[in-house]
């Protein structure tokens, strides 16, 4: 088997399509060798606690251009089966106890389903997963323990640890999300067509790893 370690936060609107473009081709290749791994990268580190209005942070980040920002995000995502709908969506958290929720998850093995759970929380349901009760709600629906969870959100439980993670993330060379790292050695930046996903496992089937479309330089892609 093969690692698959991918950086990501779930308030990264292209870690949702490449999340969705990346299971499509697994789903085409069902035999793949990946074990799947995500891994801490805040993509605003210096967001307040209580996280802030979606509406006021977009125009401090693109001014009067926020639509425009949209309207490809919505075709991308279209394109790979999912849908965004930025109506719903009124709130810009902080990921940090997201980020605590989704180390949790892997621990038991869940961390795959609870990713898919906070991307589909956020950019479908519009749903707050700065919000402790939100978050302790995810893990139930996607087999965890609860209560046990809204426990842990309300201590410091591994918050230093997502913290030096993230901190060992951009230590690395990592700058946006998602990244994947191949067998702990190739990197690909930003959300990749199927098409590159099974091309890749293709060539690993074949013995091919190190052939031409992957290379230790990071691969162009739609990246937050």
């Amino acid at each position: 088997m093969i690692p698959l370690d991918i950086f990501a936060d779930p308030v990264c609107p292209w870690c949702f399509i490449g999340k969705a473009r990346l299971d499509r081709a697994l789903e085409a290749r069902p035999g793949h060798p990946f074990v799947i791994a995500w891994h801490p990268f805040q993509l605003n580190p210096t967001m307040p606690p209580e996280g802030m209005d979606r509406a006021a942070y977009l125009r401090a980040k693109f001014g009067h251009d926020a639509d425009k920002y949209h309207a490809p995000l919505i075709e991308a995502a279209q394109a790979a089966g999912v849908n965004i709908d930025f109506p719903k969506i009124t709130r810009m958290p902080n990921t940090s106890d997201a980020h605590r929720l989704l180390h949790w998850a892997g621990i038991e093995h869940r961390q795959s389903p609870a990713m898919a759970a906070l991307l589909r929380a956020y950019w479908r349901e519009g749903r707050d997963i700065g919000n402790p009760d939100v978050l302790a709600a995810i893990a139930t629906e996607v087999g965890m323990d609860g209560a046990m969870i809204a426990r842990l959100l309300a201590s410091d439980a591994d918050r230093d640890t997502i913290e030096t993670r993230d901190a060992h993330a951009r230590e690395r060379g990592i700058r946006a999300v998602p990244t994947f790292v191949i067998d702990n050695h190739y990197v690909v930046s930003g959300a990749q067509p199927v098409e590159f996903w099974t091309g890749v496992i293709d060539e690993i089937a074949a013995g091919l790893a190190s052939g031409s479309d992957i290379s230790e330089t990071p691969l162009p892609g739609d990246a937050c």
